[in-house]
């Protein structure tokens, strides 16, 4: 992040468009169920941040989180 206002003042958004999907993923427990549109942009999210996603939620409720990786192993 930039530290100072002219830095920040300067910095363009960068915008990218990336195929959506429109199926309940709610349901979905593992990674690979997820529709193709769906991993693509985690993916690339991961790419971006130069990061791995390790849990990814579907819904709101405890269950519906798939744990790609223990965070906290």
């Amino acid at each position: 992040m930039p530290v100072t206002l002219p830095e920040l003042e300067r910095c363009r958004p960068v915008f990218e468009d990336l195929p959506g999907w429109s199926e309940d993923i709610q349901g979905v427990r593992r990674f690979e169920d997820l529709p193709a549109n769906t991993r693509n942009y985690l993916k690339r999210v991961e790419e971006l941040a130069g990061v791995p996603i390790q849990v990814v939620s579907v819904g709101p409720d405890r269950e519906e989180t798939i744990m790609l990786q223990n965070p906290f192993a």
